[in-house]
């Protein structure tokens, strides 16, 4: 008996997945532990190994939203009738099977489709259009008579990857050149010569639409739902960076992992969280959480989107197991290897663009978190001291506040005091 995968539940506030690559074709061999397929969570891209060994019979095709528990793929022998176990899946009527050598689906572009001046190529001599309902889906959104198009799937039916082809061959529109400028002359002294015509542009509107992931799609509910729902207010503040620039310097000929700016912004903003608990909060509805541990999360860019994996118990931890940690989690995000439970548990966090020179920003808050502190460059800039004008390095941060949680005094008692330790690291070594 063939045996059916499902779609796995692999985050906790997982709904769908998205295939985003099939390391197997149908018909491929598939032992138990393969990397079967990378699949596209709300939170990561993960990948996904074989349960089963057998041969693939069918798999959902890339790109398309898969529901928790709705089938994933099917492994069997070769020749296996599968289409019960089809019509059992509601997902059946939107995916297809695909033969050994399919290519990948490429990102989703929508361009003005102009029809081959060729006559139509399909034709069925039984007068019913024969077409995968994925084929019909594309060629509707694309404005495709599939008349037009030759099938190359069983008894010439058209499946997806010839709606594809006919899509690369109609991409390059024809541009019709301009007028030829015929110039105007003089008949007369009495008659003016007429002006040459003003000379007209043509050219094809082009754009492309790429599906939203199912990370970006998370971000967006998330931080549409924090934006809106709390009331932010912003609290900005300078500080002197010049003994934390020394401090640094000197750490670093000792440390055995090089420290950065930021894992001392959250060295300090972890020890700070200590003094002022009430930042340490989250909003629960009925109930404010005042957390008595402190897991900072460290908001990391990524081509899908922004990952916040979650530095555990940041407030013990020293400088170098800090930046130790913090590029390791960096680096596991980049190549897509965070396991739902780096990024979750955070019950502040921080986002630094310095390294992108910007100056000072605000950040949405990140829930569950009361706070989220935005961190800009350090600048050399003049500035007056002990009478005297000299040249100082100066870093903006400002610390973006739900006003169910926090008050404006709070916050402010909380930055002076991160404030103090940045401007005299010694103590972040005490």
């Amino acid at each position: 008996m063939a045996e059916v995968i499902n779609m796995p539940l692999m985050s906790d506030t997982m709904t769908e997945g998205v295939v985003a690559a099939w390391h197997k074709n149908i018909g491929d061999k598939v032992k138990s532990g393969d990397l079967l397929a990378e699949i596209e969570t709300d939170k990561a891209t993960m990948e996904f190994e074989a349960p089963e060994s057998g041969v693939l019979l069918y798999r959902a095709p890339e790109g398309q939203a898969v529901k928790v528990n709705a089938i994933l793929a099917i492994i069997g022998k070769v020749g296996e009738d599968i289409s019960a176990l089809l019509k059992e899946n509601d997902n059946s009527s939107e995916t297809e099977t695909a033969p050994a050598t399919e290519a990948k689906a490429p990102e989703t572009s929508t361009v003005a489709v102009v029809p081959p001046a060729e006559t139509a190529v399909t034709a069925h001599t039984d007068g019913r259009m024969k077409a995968s309902p994925l084929a019909k889906s594309l060629a509707r959104q694309n404005n495709i008579n599939l008349n037009m198009v030759k099938g190359s799937g069983e008894e010439g039916r058209i499946v997806k990857r010839d709606i594809e082809a006919y899509l690369q061959q109609t991409e390059k529109t024809q541009i019709a050149p301009p007028a030829e400028i015929i110039p105007a002359v003089a008949t007369g002294t009495e008659t003016p010569p007429a002006l040459a015509p003003m000379q007209s542009f043509t050219g094809a509107e082009v754009y492309q639409d790429v599906r939203v992931s199912q990370m970006r799609k998370t971000i967006a509910r998330r931080l549409a739902e924090s934006k809106f729902s709390a009331p932010h207010f912003y609290l900005t503040m300078e500080v002197v960076m010049d003994k934390a620039m020394a401090a640094r310097s000197s750490m670093n000929e000792f440390s055995p992992v090089k420290i950065s700016f930021n894992d001392l912004v959250v060295k300090a903003a972890a020890m700070a969280l200590r003094q002022h608990p009430a930042i340490n909060a989250s909003w629960m509805g009925d109930f404010i959480r005042y957390n008595q541990y402190i897991h900072i999360g460290v908001a990391v860019a990524v081509d899908e989107g922004l990952l916040v994996p979650v530095l555990r118990f940041a407030d013990n931890k020293s400088l170098s197991q800090i930046a130790t940690e913090t590029k390791d989690l960096a680096q596991k995000a980049q190549n897509k290897k965070l396991a739902p439970a780096d990024m979750q548990g955070n019950t502040f966090t921080i986002s630094n663009l310095g390294m992108f020179d910007i100056d000072e920003f605000t950040a949405i808050i990140n829930p569950p978190d009361a706070c989220i502190l935005a961190v800009g460059k350090i600048n050399a800039v003049p500035a007056v001291v002990n009478n005297e004008i000299k040249v100082v390095n100066k870093m903006k941060i400002t610390l973006s506040c739900d006003h169910r949680v926090v008050d404006g005094a709070t916050g402010a008692k909380f930055l002076q005091t991160l404030k103090g330790l940045l401007e005299d690291p010694l103590r972040l070594l005490v």
